[in-house]
């Protein structure tokens, strides 16, 4: 099963007091940014604070991924240089809207890797999708770079480009969502969603993360710590439906031990997706059960 990140919390920057503490909220990963939540006067403070934040032991057991400045602007190369040396395990690219611009980002990570000792690699790549024309090339961004371990959605700057407006319905991103969830599908990657901008609407939100679950996303990036119990809370798989996936699992292996090729449970066949999905919610269920 793939790595969890049903959560990823994004961190200001330049907010010293929230990186000095935001490990304690737990989430699947911690998303340092030095993009859009910081302004210009404050962008070399704040890759600064990323820079000791990310070497700090307290971060060492959780995933860490930085969102950097557009590779061409005057802040992303540094952004760039300063988190792969630090030891980020993740680079988010911001506005990804080409192959060229995923394989620039790549370029350049792995100058730093080769000049710093790290292994060529090991650091991996995540193309934040937030525009129309990153939409139209979803399929060829998802597969074009063996650092990616998944795209997400970036729904403000998306709707700006489509000139409309978020609704509490999202039907302004449906196709947006599709585009990227069969893209990542298609190229072995994860889905992530975009971020729930009202912090203070727990039961609109928890309505949008239904949903993205629903339609096969694999987590929603978050800007509140409140979010983080709720999204894996919808994320998490029911009692019923882990003594569901058991009971398959063990029709499974007495078919095996009897030498029968078809399995069966209450009168219907099991077959091998029906298997493949009693296993992966046994392996989600291992991070907790929705009450």
């Amino acid at each position: 099963m793939s790595k969890l990140r049903r959560s990823m919390l994004f961190v200001p920057g330049a907010n010293a007091a929230m990186i000095s503490n935001t490990f304690i909220y737990r989430p699947d990963a911690i998303m340092f940014d030095l993009e859009d939540s910081v302004s210009i006067r404050e962008k070399d403070t704040a890759r600064m604070l990323v820079f000791q934040a990310l070497q700090h032991p307290f971060y060492q057991d959780i995933e860490t991924v930085v969102r950097v400045n557009p590779i061409d602007s005057e802040h992303g190369i540094n952004d760039v240089n300063a988190v792969v040396r630090a030891g980020a395990d993740v680079v988010r690219l911001p506005k990804t809207d080409t192959v060229e611009d995923v394989l620039e980002m790549e370029r350049v990570i792995t100058e730093v890797e080769k000049a710093c000792g790290r292994e060529v690699g090991s650091t991996r790549m995540m193309a934040a999708i937030e525009s129309a024309q990153g939409v139209n090339n979803a399929v060829a961004i998802a597969s074009c770079c063996p650092r990616l371990i998944g795209i997400a959605l970036g729904a403000e700057d998306y709707v700006r480009d489509l000139r409309t407006q978020r609704t509490p319905e999202g039907t302004e991103l449906m196709f947006a969502r599709c585009s990227i969830l069969q893209a990542a599908r298609a190229a072995g990657l994860q889905a992530f969603d975009t971020v729930y901008s009202d912090a203070n609407n727990e039961e609109g939100f928890v309505q949008e993360a239904e949903h993205i679950k629903t339609l096969g996303f694999d987590g929603k990036s978050l800007i509140n710590p409140r979010q983080i119990e709720l999204v894996h809370n919808v994320f998490a798989p029911t009692q019923k439906e882990v003594d569901f996936a058991n009971r398959v699992i063990a029709a499974a292996k007495e078919a095996e031990e009897q030498g029968s090729g078809v399995a069966s449970l209450n009168g219907k066949m099991v077959d091998a997706p029906v298997i493949e999905r009693a296993r992966w919610t046994l392996d989600k269920a291992k991070s907790g059960i929705k009450e």
